[in-house]
């Protein structure tokens, strides 16, 4: 076990990290072969590897010789992730990835060192430090076999393989690190097994697409979803989402509007399981809160803590670290109207039990006694009179209203009518186009999203002068923008949306528009990293990720997008 060393293994741009996940965890690979966040037990624990975010707390593997090219690439349809660096005097290729399937409390991190040309040394660095890098490692051991113990904070590992690192052509060397909750009172997991059940568990659940790209987002939602729990919305928190702009927060939680994204992503690209998965936390958490649901929960539906700065740690630049979340002070009504617009979609691939029935009357009730309140709206701001709001809850009623029995349909499609009716009279601009709020003309991009969930025909004079108007007023070579903060040129005030870029994709594809759609897809998909990851949002003059990474509800509507682009 190599101990310090660790000043090389600085933060690097966020396009450039690959992602591994096992369902209760994920891990960021940089281009030097460094973890630079891992968090354990859970996805909100405290981070073990905590680099990313200046703390302390590495492992590597990486070659030994530095002057290297970086590169990478992701096995079809899993997180199996390869890092390959072309050296002076080789090329090496590391495998890696969380084994699976997992358990909440003990994580494996496999990774498999490989030349592909005359033989190369590779350097392995392992510091665990849990606590965010406060917890240093203690009672370090080396047995007879060469394996290396110890614990940082409440954390055991276990790491083996850990010997010579002279990697000779057709051979392999396999390094296996177990973090565990608990001392270890079973024999070290053996790399050749795990590497086989982890294939498997891959295999599984992969639909067929002809596009690996599609593949990958799709394995990111499974990689991201926790068993039987909630899919969290990014595995980071504190990552800016502009630079030099403070504006950061901790997306490591489940929330609500991520979950039906990811159903619909599901829906469409056949991955029944994926899908129950979605509709199974939502129903859970109707059944529990009723109209007092909240916008996001813990993975396992817990309350999200309230959020707190961590000053002993340098932050990612830009940015200071912050881990909880202010949502639970937040009421979003369009979350109501998504769920009821997933929950009959599942119904019309008949995966709705009798629970979940229940769950469509609650969100129904809900959006009732509630749809005149001012709420925070998607975008998480001052509570006001949000025009997307008011139609994502016209739009659920109408969906759910068509897979209900009659005299509840007829109760839900009336209370649509009304609600389209009112925001119609106090949310219509004066040119024809929806506005943001009822008391703010400027035009969003999140009026797209009721469009696209069937609110109104794709034919209608409000639906395409708002298309429009977006295109217009928030689209810049291809990208599109939530809104305007102020009088600042777009791209100033924050970085393009890559969700609103899938967004406008499918309104476009059901408006008929397929050049413009396939256009607006091709330009969003493009802002994934190397690795084929997207994050939050896109720096077009700089050409950089911003925001943490990889986040959930973008790689669903690069799914739901491609899907429904190709039929």
């Amino acid at each position: 076990m190599k101990n310090g060393g660790h000043r090389e293994f600085t933060p690097q741009t966020l396009r450039q990290y690959a992602f591994l996940a096992d369902g209760y965890r994920g891990a960021l690979i940089g281009p030097m072969g460094d973890i630079g966040w891992l968090c354990m037990p859970r996805w909100d624990s405290d981070a073990v590897f905590a680099s990313l975010l200046g703390g302390a707390g590495l492992y590597a593997v990486t070659p030994a010789d530095r002057r290297f090219v970086w590169g990478g690439f992701y096995e079809s349809g899993s997180l199996i992730w390869h890092s390959r660096w072309v050296t002076s005097t080789g090329i090496l290729d590391c495998r890696e990835a969380l084994a699976l399937p997992a358990t909440p409390d003990r994580a494996v991190l496999l990774r498999r060192i490989s030349t592909l040309d005359g033989p190369a040394r590779v350097t392995a660095i392992l510091d665990p430090r849990a606590g965010y890098g406060r917890e240093p490692v203690r009672d370090l051991h080396q047995d007879a076999s060469g394996s290396w113990t110890g614990r940082t904070g409440d954390l055991h590992f276990r790491w083996t393989g850990a010997d010579d690192l002279l990697i000779h052509p057709g051979h392999c060397h396999d390094l296996v690190l177990e973090l565990s909750c608990r001392p270890f009172d079973t024999a070290p997991v053996d790399a050749e097994t795990a590497w086989r059940t982890t294939e498997q568990w891959w295999r599984s659940g992969r639909p067929s697409f002809a596009d690996r790209d599609n593949m990958l987002a799709h394995a990111v939602l499974r990689g991201m979803n926790t068993p039987g729990g909630g899919l969290v919305a990014a595995a980071t928190t504190s990552l800016p989402e502009r630079a030099d702009a403070g504006r950061n927060y901790d997306y490591r939680y489940a929330w609500i509007r991520d979950q039906c994204y990811a159903g619909h992503a599901a829906a469409a690209a056949g991955d029944g399981p994926l899908l129950d998965a979605a509709t199974g936390f939502i129903t859970a958490r109707l059944l529990t809160d009723g109209p007092g649901l909240v916008p996001a929960y813990t993975a396992a539906g817990g309350r999200v803590p309230d959020e707190q700065p961590l000053p002993f740690l340098p932050g990612y630049p830009g940015a200071p670290v912050k881990v909880g979340n202010h949502v639970n002070d937040q009421f979003q009504l369009d979350v109501f109207g998504e769920t009821l617009v997933l929950l009959a979609a599942a119904a019309r691939l008949d995966r709705l039990d009798s629970d979940a029935w229940r769950a469509v009357e609650t969100a129904a009730d809900a959006i009732a006694l509630r749809w005149r309140e001012p709420d925070s709206g998607i975008w998480e701001l001052d509570r006001r009179r949000w025009v997307h709001s008011q139609l994502a809850c016209a739009a659920g009623l109408k969906a759910a209203a068509a897979v209900a029995p009659a005299r509840q349909a007829a109760k839900w499609r009336d209370l649509a009518h009304g609600i389209l009716t009112h925001t119609t009279l106090y949310g219509l601009h004066p040119s024809g186009r929806w506005q943001r709020a009822f008391d703010d003309s400027r035009v969003d991009a999140s009026l797209l999203i009721p469009a696209v969930r069937g609110v109104l025909p794709p034919e209608d004079p409000r639906v395409v002068a708002t298309r429009a108007a977006v295109h217009a007023d928030l689209e810049r070579d291809g990208h599109v923008y939530r809104f305007r903060q102020d009088r600042r040129p777009l791209g100033e005030a924050e970085g393009a949306f890559v969700l609103c870029g899938f967004v406008a994709a499918l309104a476009a594809h059901r408006s008929g528009d397929r050049v413009q759609a396939t256009r607006l897809f091709e330009r969003s998909r493009g802002t994934c990293g190397p690795p084929g990851l997207y994050s939050e949002e896109y720096d077009i003059t700089e050409g950089q990720s911003r925001g943490n990474l990889p986040q959930a509800f973008v790689h669903a509507l690069a799914l739901e997008a491609a899907a429904t682009l190709s039929t």
